[in-house]
């Protein structure tokens, strides 16, 4: 071939190459996948470097978009949790808690008790990291696809209450199981009055077996009758939330009371709730 057929070839190349990726920049738009244009771009070397078949070309490009929607679709979701702060599993310190099992948690953060409509209870005084715990478990939801909200229980009162104020109750009690986890943090800091330990009774209710809760208290179980203001309405709500759920103990001792030299609370220990 000569000189001039070479550059010719090579010009010819470098125009379709151009109308090639233009068609593709089209598709992905279309597609709304805008990633799919970068990804072809980026891999196409690659892939004809390596030999890799068309198939392969294709799947490669279509995971870097999957990949892609994932993680943009996972941030969304722990934006809209409301966690207001983003506390994970891996900065969890296992160490001051020589009882708690990893393998636990991390079966936990799987997401498996999900599937099943499974709760995750835990327990200790303040600073033993049962916060933590739980939002860590909370954005391991959501980072597997599931719609998470946070809120202590207070505030789920409160929105209940409003709720039951307009007649939307049963509204908002449906809406709220389309999510597949509810996080119920601070059980037990502040008594309810009647009516708002039933409107949580009725929280509780409509999800047992449906979907999942994540519920942190300071208090072990015997005490919530004094919280509800009911040791029936307590026991009846704890009979559902226990019924199949992970109960976890946290007795180490406290991040909080550590920053002070205190430390006097004994290590945690795990119990497994029979199902």
């Amino acid at each position: 071939m000569t000189a001039t057929s070479k550059t010719a070839a090579t010009s010819k190349n470098a125009a379709t190459s151009s109308e090639t990726g233009k068609q593709i920049d089209y598709l992905a738009r279309a597609l709304k996948a805008p990633r799919i244009r970068e990804a072809a771009a980026r891999l196409g070397d690659q892939a004809r470097d390596a030999g890799w078949t068309h198939e392969e070309y294709l799947a490669a490009v279509l995971d870097r978009e999957v990949s892609a929607r994932d993680a943009s679709g996972a941030h969304l979701r722990i934006r809209a949790a409301g966690f207001g702060a983003t506390k994970t599993i891996e900065d969890f310190v296992f160490d001051h808690h020589p009882g708690l099992k990893r393998d636990t948690i991390a079966h936990l953060g799987t997401g498996t008790f999900l599937a099943k409509a499974h709760n995750v209870v835990l327990l200790g005084p303040p600073g033993t990291g049962k916060t933590h715990l739980a939002i860590g478990l909370g954005i391991k939801a959501a980072q597997t696809g599931h719609r998470v909200l946070f809120a202590t229980a207070t505030e789920w009162v409160t929105r209940l209450q409003a709720a039951h104020n307009t007649g939307r109750l049963g509204d908002e009690l449906a809406r709220l199981r389309r999510y597949g986890l509810l996080i119920v943090d601070e059980v037990g800091y502040i008594p309810f009055e009647q009516d708002a330990a039933n409107l949580f009774f009725q929280l509780v209710s409509s999800r047992y077996e449906h979907a999942s809760l994540i519920l942190t208290s300071n208090l072990p179980f015997a005490r919530w009758g004094d919280v509800f203001g009911d040791q029936a309405v307590a026991a009846a709500m704890i009979d559902r939330i226990v019924h199949h759920a992970e109960v976890i103990t946290l007795k180490g001792s406290s991040h909080r009371l550590r920053n002070t030299g205190i430390d006097t609370l004994p290590s945690a220990r795990t119990e497994n709730t029979p199902h």
